[in-house]
């Protein structure tokens, strides 16, 4: 199988790389780069080497770097961002701090390609493409020639194609990069060799392989919530393990309206073992008065695995415990030098000290469309697989400020109106996500000719197709306005509904 290794410095749009290789149909896998080797490199054998993006600057102290080996081995090699400043920085040439606003760029950029280099090949002479650095290569190395400019950077790429060798300056992974899938499939077919063959089909056998090497005969324990995630991690250590696996469905009282009945009733019928525990009120408990997002997630992650830990204990010895845990989550959490987002209570919210031996996580190299191509390829039924996204600390990140039950309620009727009208408008299939948000701001209105003092819902809708990135949805007036009426109508304690135009980044999708 031929393989793309893609060595991570830390950036927070690396895993899109992997992402939009797969997208090419080639297999690939992300490793940190401080920690790789020659001989690991040789191991894998891969056809390219990509280098990602990161937050360092290559002349501070401690920047993570390479073997300048890396660019010897006669593997064609392409450097994004910091990546390129690296390779430049390692075989001699200049990279320099930009004073001032001088050659610092962010955002969409007017860029000027070079379209003689395979990368650009076909390519209308100026694009667009997106910037985020501060430092600039001032001097390419010997043998390398300047591929691309802007008005700010000098070199905004470069390449020695004797050597195989390619950098560009801004993130072609980024979907406002013009045709930056395609300058990174010119990367894999043209210089790499790529056939690009490789299909979901193919992970499946890899991964349930790697799975029982893991585990061993081991016992598993799996965090399952019901959403797509989890469920395909059930399917897939199911089909590695068989009866090694327990799935433990915490119902943590943070659930959308009927939810917890919802996945009771399908996984109850699937040939696995299936226990429900119903948690309210132990949530609840240690979440009162507890303001802060990042304090309320890590909470949620520490009492999912003391109820696990609590029923392992009713079913014997239960070595690993397995999560549902993809990509986005692992990045936004944060990992080597890159900078957290937000703790997922399965990644970064996991205490310290756990009587598991070892966490399990079947899905932590894929991405949320990947996983649904996943769980459709393992036969799992379409209404499982496209489920509406959902948080593993449920409403309790959709509640702004302390959790209580009466906010628990208002929230699951309002996000039950806003959903359901987005399904009858046939909207739901065009909206990545959408959901309500009870803020923790009250204001004043009329109802019945009577003074109210009542929450702020705010309504958030967006379309993206990684979740990585995402755009704020244009959904209608019209459907807009059905909603907020029959959600004050019907919903007390709401008497104003706001609607979230910001897309991501600047913000996440969650609100917390």
């Amino acid at each position: 199988m031929q393989k793309i290794l893609i060595l991570d410095f830390g950036g927070q749009y690396n895993q899109l790389i992997a992402r939009r290789v797969r997208e090419c149909h080639v297999y690939c896998e992300v490793r940190p780069a401080a920690s790789i080797t020659l001989e690991a490199i040789r191991e894998f054998a891969p056809i390219g080497i990509i280098l990602t993006g990161g937050p360092s600057s290559v002349y501070s102290e401690n920047a993570p770097t390479l073997p300048r080996e890396v660019f010897s081995l006669g593997i064609p090699v392409l450097g994004i961002c910091y990546g390129c400043q690296l390779m430049a920085h390692l075989l001699g040439g200049k990279v320099t701090e930009a004073s001032g606003n001088d050659a610092r760029e962010y955002g969409r950029t007017l860029t000027t390609l070079d379209t003689s280099c395979i990368l650009f090949q076909s390519f209308p002479e100026d694009s667009v493409t997106w910037m985020s650095h501060g430092d600039y290569i001032s001097h390419v190395p010997d043998g390398f020639a300047v591929t691309a400019h802007t008005a700010a950077c000098p070199t905004a790429a470069m390449a020695d194609p004797a050597r195989k060798l390619y950098g560009v300056q801004f993130h072609p992974e980024v979907s406002h990069t013009i045709q930056g899938v395609r300058m990174l499939r010119s990367f894999l077919a043209d210089v790499c060799g790529a056939q690009g063959d490789w299909v979901m089909e193919d992970y499946i056998p890899t991964a349930v392989a790697q799975l029982r090497r893991q585990i061993g005969q081991k016992r598993v324990l799996l965090a399952l919530s019901g959403g797509v995630d989890s469920s395909v991690a059930a399917a897939l250590l199911s089909r590695a393990v068989g009866d090694q696996l327990t799935c433990i469905f915490v119902d943590h009282g943070l659930l959308r309206k009927d939810e917890g009945d919802q996945v009771e009733s399908v996984f109850s019928k699937m040939d696995l073992n299936f226990i429900r525990v119903n948690a309210q009120d132990r949530f609840l408990s240690r979440l009162a008065g507890v303001e802060d997002p990042e304090t309320k997630r890590k909470i949620i992650g520490d009492e999912f695995v003391r109820v696990f830990e609590n029923e392992a204990k009713k079913l014997g010895k239960m070595d690993c415990l397995a999560q549902g845990t993809i990509y986005p989550d692992v990045i936004e959490s944060g990992r080597g030098p890159a900078a957290i987002i937000k703790s997922h209570h399965n990644v970064g919210g996991l205490p310290d000290s756990m009587e598991f031996q070892q966490i399990v996580e079947p899905l932590r190299l894929l991405f949320k469309d990947e996983v649904r191509e996943l769980g459709l390829a393992m036969g799992l039924p379409e209404l499982l697989v496209n489920r509406q996204p959902f948080p593993g600390p449920g409403l309790g990140i959709r509640i702004m400020g302390e959790v209580t039950v009466e906010k628990l309620a208002i929230l699951r009727e309002a996000d039950y109106i806003f959903r359901t009208a987005l399904e009858q408008a046939h909207m739901n299939a065009a909206v990545g996500q959408y959901f309500a948000v009870l803020t923790n701001t009250r204001t004043v209105g009329v109802m019945g000719d009577s003074r109210t003092y009542d929450y702020t819902l705010a309504l958030r809708a967006v379309t993206t197709d990684d979740f990585m990135t995402a755009k704020w949805a244009r959904l209608p007036y019209e459907l807009l306005d059905e909603v907020s009426g029959e959600i004050i109508n019907r919903v007390p304690g709401i008497n104003r509904i706001v609607y979230d135009i910001t897309s991501k980044p600047p913000a996440t999708i969650e609100w917390e």
